[in-house]
């Protein structure tokens, strides 16, 4: 399914964390760049692109099934080609061309920027291309890229992680942090802004570990600040940091800089001192609770989210109970939970004790119902505030049958809201009142109160009016080849470390 000039079409399928996401709006980059056009919905691409994430145990089962899918479609699709790269193919390396014969390209999370070069070798060759680098080659964000949004961006200010976590293998496939220069980061969004970009997320392994790299260890505050004078800029957000380098600074930069959203995702993992230690987590439940504390001393508004894992190597019910403890005192606005997954490769997996499944499963049960509560009764009391709500595109699995429209508050809490009488577009800001609340979102039945128009929303509109397929989005389950069914939405952010 080329397009009309007779350019190969592609698709890229992500997996995993924001880093991914991101990464695979420089990879589109790359391939436009090349001459490929992005695919329609219906027929098969030229060129299926894999960027996997090396996180979860079901990984590879994942990878593999999706390449087995792939086999009998290239079989009759001259010239397809299929290519691997992110955090799995920088751990399996030549294993998945021993196990997918039919893939063409593997490449790594350092060399994204020669998958054009790679596939072209492959094509001439005749046989697949491996190239897997131990260390990042050139910063994704020189790189060309195809953003997914036309009123939010991600931008990248580090990559790679200084810590040991005993349970997470990305350091070792991201390698160690590598910071951007604050002048290239404030470039790249005002570039943005220029484009219609009202909101940003500043991205990192550790965000803010930011400075280790520079030798700054207020830099992350610092860049902070500076992006909020960014005029036209609107809403910053960044992901994940780390509590360890959670420091007063950086409190103190969001409470008194108002682009600085009052959203928090910082990572527990688990309340109990003894996991965190096995954990290696540098941070014990007392500091954590102690940033908690300071965050809304600070911005009493301030909507918190967390990671946790339940059934870490070793956990007792004891240990457990902390945990649970530790989300009552935190009332997260949500969190994103995770049973224990064995990675090969990190010291938990080779860890005495590994708990059960069945015990894992009941823990994780508890802690989701704990934390459907709290949310729900966190989210009830901002019924009668009024928000303004960026107006999001897809947000809103039932928007057309409800007459409804769908965005995200400034503590990016999702709003479905009463569609006005005037034409709002994503990008554009809406002024309502919140009149119910679930444990997921927030409802403005009422007519809007306000409606402006924005720079972003015309970004929108411009981007609307040249022809394009519609955005890939982040694929959770199996990738459809031929005519797919909806596309899932990206998770709310999560962490931009898979879990850091």
């Amino acid at each position: 399914m080329s397009g009309d000039s007779g350019s190969k079409s592609y698709k890229v399928v992500t997996y995993g964390c924001q880093m991914n996401v991101h990464d695979s709006e420089r990879l589109s980059g790359l391939l436009e760049d090349a001459g490929y056009v992005k695919a329609d919905r219906d027929g098969d691409p030229d060129l299926v692109v894999f960027n996997t994430c090396a996180v979860r145990e079901n990984a590879d089962n994942k990878l593999y099934g999706n390449l087995g899918q792939l086999a009998p479609v290239k079989s009759r699709h001259q010239g397809m080609q299929i290519a691997v790269g992110g955090c799995l193919a920088q751990k399996d390396r030549d294993t998945i061309v021993r196990r997918a014969p039919w893939v063409d390209v593997v490449f790594g999370t350092h060399n994204i920027g020669h998958l054009p070069a790679l596939l072209e070798r492959a094509a001439v060759e005749r046989r697949a291309q491996v190239e897997i680098l131990e260390s990042l080659e050139t910063f994704p964000s020189t790189l060309p890229t195809r953003r997914e949004s036309a009123y939010a961006a991600w931008v990248a200010i580090s990559v790679g992680c200084n810590n040991t976590c005993t349970f997470c293998i990305v350091p070792a496939l991201r390698g160690k942090e590598e910071d951007r220069r604050p002048g290239d980061v404030l470039a790249e969004i005002e570039a943005l802004v220029d484009e219609g970009v009202i909101e940003v997320t500043l991205l990192g392994q550790n965000v803010n570990a930011y400075g280790s790299d520079l030798g700054d260890r207020e830099a992350f505050s610092k860049l902070l600040r500076a992006a909020g004078r960014i005029e036209g800029l609107e809403r910053i957000r960044f992901t994940s940091p780390h509590p360890r380098d959670f420091t007063d600074d950086v409190i103190a930069a969001m409470a008194e800089t108002p682009s600085v959203m009052h959203q928090l995702h910082m990572p527990l993992q688990s309340g109990s001192d003894r996991v965190l230690k096995a954990m290696r987590r540098s941070y014990r439940q007392e500091r954590f609770l102690g940033i908690i504390r300071k965050v809304r001393e600070a911005m009493p508004d301030a909507a918190i989210s967390t990671d946790i894992i339940v059934g870490f190597p070793g956990e007792t019910e004891e240990d457990f109970e902390e945990t649970m403890k530790t989300v009552r005192e935190a009332r997260f606005t949500n969190a994103f939970t995770f049973q224990y997954s064995k990675r090969p490769g990190t010291p938990a997996a080779e860890m005495e004790g590994q708990v059960p499944k069945a015990v894992v499963q009941a823990r994780y049960d508890r802690l989701i119902a704990l934390q459907e509560e709290i949310s729900w009764e966190e989210n009830k009391k901002q019924v009668g505030r009024t928000l303004e709500i960026l107006v999001a595109e897809g947000e809103g699995k039932k928007d057309d049958r409800t007459d409804r429209l769908s965005g995200r508050a400034p503590d990016n809490r999702l709003v479905h809201f009463t569609r006005p009488a005037e034409t709002v577009r994503p990008g554009d800001v809406v002024t309502v009142e919140i009149t119910y609340a679930a444990p997921h979102h927030l409802l403005a039945e009422g007519p809007s109160l306000a409606v402006r128009r924005t720079p972003a929303g015309d970004a929108w509109e411009r981007r609307r009016a040249r022809p394009a397929a519609k955005p890939a989005g982040v694929m959770l389950g199996l990738p459809s080849i031929g005519a797919p069914a909806a596309l899932p939405l990206a998770a709310p952010a999560g962490g931009a470390c898979c879990g850091d």
